[in-house]
């Protein structure tokens, strides 16, 4: 897919690129926009929107005219969060001036906007990857079900025992990653969903970049309802047994 279809200021200059996956997202993209707006960071925005039906590409259009720092990309059709991140990576680095860190975050305020610096901090010092960990001393989870939980759980104890990275959380999708890292190892990303987490963590263990947590609450969407559907599930199964059997 290429990308001469991005929208907005291709000549942003920014320390920090943050990517917001999208779909039908309209009662949240505005107000989280302008949230990260306010951070204190040197920061730009991509916006990769999977053709959303309820018009959340229009909503981030029109907050282009407010933010010259606001990009978008906007895909025929739902592809997966797992294609969006590295789509969102190239994006990014084929900018004139790629920012030096990129973060990943979830679009529906399961992740507070204020956690952001705290990764950004952790990502400078250890020049790898930092993650926004639910499950280290500190952090925490809202209003889930108890069989998300257990699901949760299971999952990062099978990824922590193929990996072994040294980690508490490897399916978080709050994180920041050093350009240097997504240079190294975008080429060797093949994910389509949410495998893409565990994945990333693998590339950056294999080219020794480091790895490391700080603690975050992670809130159940306030608005819509969770998109995990059978075919992600399937796919992260899929990926598990692959990199078991690699």
């Amino acid at each position: 897919m290429g990308f001469r279809s991005v929208e907005g200021n291709l000549e942003v200059d920014s320390e920090v690129g943050i990517i917001l996956p999208t779909y039908c997202e309209v009662g949240n993209i505005g107000k989280l926009v302008d949230e990260i707006e306010n951070l204190d960071l040197n920061l730009s925005i991509l916006v990769i929107d999977d053709s959303s039906p309820d018009g959340t590409a229009e909503v981030v259009r029109a907050l282009q005219k407010k933010y010259g720092n606001l990009l978008a990309f906007v895909r025929p059709e739902k592809f997966g969060l797992g294609t969006a991140i590295t789509d969102g990576f190239k994006i990014f680095l084929s900018l004139k001036n790629p920012p030096q860190y990129i973060v990943t975050m979830d679009a529906d305020y399961s992740h507070n906007p204020k956690d952001v610096p705290r990764v950004v901090g952790a990502a400078k010092k250890g020049k790898g990857l930092a993650i926004g960990s639910r499950y280290c001393r500190g952090g925490g989870i809202e209003n889930w079900s108890l069989l998300r939980l257990v699901t949760s759980h299971v999952a990062n104890l099978i990824a922590s025992l193929l990996v072994k990275a040294k980690i508490h959380d490897y399916t978080s999708g709050l994180r920041c990653y050093s350009t240097k890292l997504v240079k190294a190892m975008v080429a060797d990303l093949h994910s389509q969903t949410y495998e893409i987490q565990i994945e990333t963590i693998r590339q950056a263990r294999k080219r020794r970049f480091d790895v490391r947590e700080v603690p975050m609450t992670f809130v159940n969407r306030k608005k819509g309802k969770s998109k995990l559907s059978s075919n992600e599930i399937k796919e992260f199964i899929s990926y598990i047994i692959r990199i078991r059997n690699s």
